[in-house]
C-alpha cells in the first residue's frame, strides 16, 4: 500500500497558506479549522509547513511581536516530502526518524496530497483489522 490512497479523498482540498500570510491570521485558521499545522504554499510548490510548534518556538523568541510577521519568518523549511508512489511504512518510519506529523505529498514539486500520522495509523489498522477478519472467516469456513 502506497500514500496514493490519501490523494484526492473524502476530506477535500488541502488548506495551505501563502508564505506573506501574517501569524496571527494562521493562527486564527488553525484554530477554526481545528488543524495542527498547515502547508506553506508559492506557486504550487510546498516551500514550508507552519505548525503549533513554529507558533510556540516564535513566541518564546520573539514574543507577542510574532503575531505581526509573516509565516515565512517562522515556519519550517526544508520540507520533507513524499512522492505517491512511498510505501505507508516508509511514510511512517520517516516521520518517527524525523520527529515530523504531517508529510505533503508532491509530483513533479507540486502539491497534490498532505498527509498526517494519524492517517497513516488508521490506514494500518484498518488493514490489519481486515486481514484479521479475513483469517478469522477462513478459519470458520475451513
Amino acid at each position: 500500500m502506497t500514500v496514493a490512497q490519501f490523494i484526492d479523498d473524502k476530506r477535500g482540498p488541502v488548506v495551505s497558506i501563502g508564505p506573506r500570510e501574517t501569524v496571527a491570521t494562521v493562527v486564527r485558521l488553525l484554530a477554526e479549522r481545528r488543524i495542527g499545522c498547515v502547508p506553506v504554499v508559492e506557486d504550487g510548490r510546498v516551500i514550508g509547513i507552519f505548525s503549533e510548534r513554529d507558533v510556540v518556538h516564535g513566541l518564546a523568541a520573539s514574543g507577542p511581536d510574532l503575531l505581526d510577521q509573516p509565516v515565512a519568518d517562522v515556519m519550517t523549511a526544508p520540507t520533507v516530502t513524499i512522492e505517491r508512489d512511498t510505501p505507508i511504512l516508509t511514510a511512517l518510519s520517516l516521520m518517527t526518524r524525523r520527529r515530523i506529523r504531517h508529510l505533503p505529498i508532491v509530483e513533479r514539486d507540486h502539491m497534490v496530497g498532505f498527509i498526517s500520522i494519524g492517517d497513516l495509523v488508521k490506514s494500518r489498522i484498518d488493514r490489519i483489522e481486515a486481514e484479521a477478519e479475513a483469517m478469522r472467516s477462513y478459519i470458520q469456513n475451513a
